[in-house]
C-alpha cells in the first residue's frame, strides 16, 4: 500500500535511472492519451502524493496514480520481473534500464501546457513530503474544509487538502497528537490544526530515505497504533481499536484511552426499540396514565 513517502523514493530512483537518457521503447496497453515517442528525452520525474508523473522533452506527460495497489520497478536489461507480465501498465526502456509500471489504476498521458486544466491534478493539494510545501496553505485548507460536519479521520486522507498522507499516517498522526479520528474538523482550533499538519509533514519527511517506516520514536516495530488492534497502547496501557471509516472506507486504527482530544458527545437514542404498532399503543396509554 504506498505512501507519499514511497513515492517520493520512487520518483528518486526513477530519476536516477530516467532523466536526461533517451527512451527506446514505451507500451502501455491501457493508456489513456498520446503515445510517447520513441527517442525523445525524459526530462522530470516528480511525485505529488500518490502521483507520479514523467515528463518527456516534448512536452507529453505521464500521470500514473498508485492508489491501493499500483507501483514502479526498475531492472536493468536482462532481470527477471518481479510480478507477472498480466500486472504490467506501463514500460519505458533506455540503454541501460527498464522502468515498469505495475497495477496502477491510472495510466495516461497529456501536454504540459494544460496542466492546469487537468481536472485530477488541478485540485492536489500542497504535497507535504516536500521541503518547500506551503504549511499554513494547508492548515487553511484544514481549517475551512467544504463540509464541517466531516471528520478529522476523513478529511486527512482528501488528497484536496494536502497530498502524501496515507492510511499508515492518518493513524499514526492523529495518535501523535492525541486528537480523537471522530472529532468534526470544524471544532479543531488554529493551534491543533496547525499541529495536525506539522507533525504530518514532519513524520513524512522522516520517512524519505529509508523503506521501514517509524513514526514513533522508542516503541517496538516503530508504529504506535497502525495494524495494532486489540494490543496494549504504548502511551496509556488501553486497547487500540479498529473500524472501518468514512466514504473510503478504510480501516482506522485509533487508542479510545488516549485520544480523546475533541471527542465528540455520545449520540443517546431515546427512540422505543420496539416500533411494533401494540408497543406504540402500549407505550402511549402508559403515558397518559402517568399523566392522571
Amino acid at each position: 500500500m504506498p505512501e507519499g513517502d514511497t513515492i517520493h523514493r520512487t520518483a528518486a530512483a526513477l530519476r536516477t535511472a530516467l532523466v536526461d537518457r533517451k527512451m527506446v521503447r514505451f507500451d502501455a496497453p491501457r493508456l489513456v492519451g498520446v503515445v510517447p515517442r520513441a527517442g525523445r528525452t525524459v526530462e522530470r520525474v516528480e511525485a505529488h502524493g500518490k502521483h507520479l508523473e514523467i515528463e518527456w522533452d516534448d512536452g507529453v506527460i505521464l500521470h500514473t496514480h498508485m492508489r491501493l495497489s499500483g507501483a514502479w520497478h526498475l531492472y536493468r536489461h536482462g532481470d527477471p520481473w518481479r510480478r507477472p507480465h498480466r500486472e504490467m501498465r506501463a514500460v519505458i526502456e533506455n540503454d541501460t534500464w527498464s522502468a515498469v509500471c505495475f497495477n496502477a489504476p491510472l495510466v495516461e498521458t497529456y501536454r504540459s501546457p494544460n496542466l492546469s486544466r487537468h481536472p485530477g491534478l488541478g485540485r492536489i493539494g500542497p504535497d507535504l513530503c516536500r521541503v518547500d510545501a506551503d504549511l499554513d496553505r494547508c492548515v487553511e485548507s484544514l481549517l475551512a474544509y467544504d463540509d464541517p460536519r466531516a471528520t478529522i479521520g476523513e478529511v486527512l486522507l482528501d488528497q484536496r487538502v494536502f497530498c502524501g498522507v496515507g492510511n499508515l499516517y492518518r493513524c499514526e498522526v492523529l495518535w501523535a497528537c492525541e486528537l480523537s479520528p471522530f472529532a468534526p474538523v470544524s471544532s479543531l482550533p488554529e493551534t491543533l490544526g496547525r499541529r495536525v499538519v506539522n507533525v504530518a509533514a514532519r513524520l513524512l519527511r522522516a520517512n524519505l530515505t529509508h523503506a521501514e517506516r517509524i513514526t514513533a520514536a522508542g516503541v517496538p516495530g516503530g508504529l504506535a497504533v497502525y495494524g495494532r488492534t486489540g494490543q496494549r497502547c504504548f502511551r496509556c496501557a488501553d486497547t487500540v481499536h479498529s473500524r472501518r471509516q468514512g466514504l473510503s472506507n478504510r480501516v482506522l486504527y485509533w487508542c479510545p484511552g488516549c485520544q480523546v482530544r475533541h471527542e465528540p458527545a455520545p449520540v443517546i437514542d431515546d427512540t422505543p426499540t420496539d416500533q411494533h404498532p401494540a408497543a406504540r399503543l402500549f407505550l402511549d396509554e402508559l403515558r397518559h396514565q402517568r399523566a392522571i
